[in-house]
């Protein structure tokens, strides 16, 4: 994801970014002292915070997919009743049966996938910046230890403004695309390890998002009729990274406000995409009403706050040529291929 507004200066960035520099001393018929101008900031990016949470992310992913994406159970938040009745204590039962089930070999699996998913998305859109020289941080990572994801993703922060409508477009495309290229296989793998018709007790399921039903219907996946959820005992470290990815992708290229694909419909449509934004509010706002649950509701809160329109570029006249708007056609497809609806069912 990232974030157009100008990211903040460092302390070095303020107190010592500016140079001063010489000049020839100008010729006139009085001895002018040389004067000095200044040179435009020299912006230092951060590198410890980003190296900080880049690590913590990776313990946070690995500590949820070793307890099988079920961290809160060693917080005593689920129970089986039924495991020992004589045992009063929640928070030990809990505990008890997650390291029942816990896997290293899971843990790092699910934390390499995941990490190169995300990392390859970020890297797009920073790799991307740095062709046009558009100034960007360094993503930043986002732990989650006790969500069964174990992570919000990452974000950059970049000088949005002093992109013009064609870099923007490149920008924000760069990442959800590079985030697919390592999600697919990955899902690929998870699909031909799934056997759904072994059951187990699970406190929650995932929902599937379109594409990703078509794709476990095409190889056949044992047990899975299409639309079924996927029970969290049925997991696998592929399957649930890839899953993660489709869901950071599809979230991403919602076309609203400074999400990706808030990038991609102001490029496409200009001011116009500021209506799209709302009608895909609209939409989300109506389906939870209907019963879809408020899954979002945060999202939809976040999104409101920071407001659907997005900003113009620094040039809006230049032209994206014919091979971009039909990519950018193309994208608006990929939320509804690979944004779950109600994500997480519990």
């Amino acid at each position: 994801m990232t974030d157009s507004s100008p990211p903040e200066p460092t302390q070095r960035e303020t107190l010592d970014s500016f140079e001063s520099v010489a000049t020839p001393p100008a010729v006139s018929h009085a001895d002018a002292a040389p004067t000095t101008v200044r040179k435009r900031p020299v912006r230092q990016r951060r590198v410890m915070l980003p190296i900080l949470l880049f690590i913590a992310t990776c313990l946070s992913t690995f500590f949820v997919g070793w307890t099988r994406w079920q961290p809160t159970m060693l917080l005593g938040g689920v129970v089986d009743g039924g495991y020992d009745p004589l045992l009063s204590d929640p928070l030990v039962e809990g505990i008890r049966l997650v390291l029942r089930s816990v896997s290293v070999s899971d843990g790092l699996i699910y934390m390499a996938c995941l990490l190169a998913i995300l990392f390859a998305h970020e890297m797009g859109h920073f790799l991307m910046t740095l062709r046009y020289k558009i100034h960007a941080s360094f993503p930043y990572f986002i732990p989650i230890p006790i969500s069964p994801i174990g992570t919000m993703g990452a974000v950059i922060g970049m000088d949005g403004l002093k992109a013009n409508r064609k870099q923007l477009f490149d920008i924000g495309l760069a990442g959800p695309l590079a985030g697919l290229v390592i999600a697919i296989p990955v899902l690929y793998v998870g699909i031909m390890q799934l056997d759904l018709t072994k059951t187990a007790p699970s406190p929650y399921s995932l929902d599937i998002p379109l594409g990703l039903a078509w794709a476990m219907s095409l190889f056949q996946v044992p047990g899975y009729s299409f639309g079924d959820p996927v029970a969290q005992a049925q997991l696998n470290p592929y399957f649930m990274a890839g899953w993660v990815g489709l869901l950071v992708t599809g979230l991403n290229m919602l076309p609203i406000s400074q999400l990706d694909g808030g990038h991609v419909a102001y490029t496409l449509f200009g001011k116009w995409s500021y209506y799209l934004a709302w009608g895909v509010i609209i939409a989300a706002v109506t389906a939870m009403a209907m019963g879809a649950g408020l899954t979002w509701i945060l999202m939809l809160i976040l999104v409101l706050f920071i407001g659907p329109a997005h900003p113009p570029t620094s040039d809006d006249t230049v032209p994206i040529g014919p091979l971009r708007w039909i990519v950018g056609f193309t994208s608006l497809v990929i939320p509804i291929l690979c944004f779950p609806p109600q994500a997480i069912i519990t």
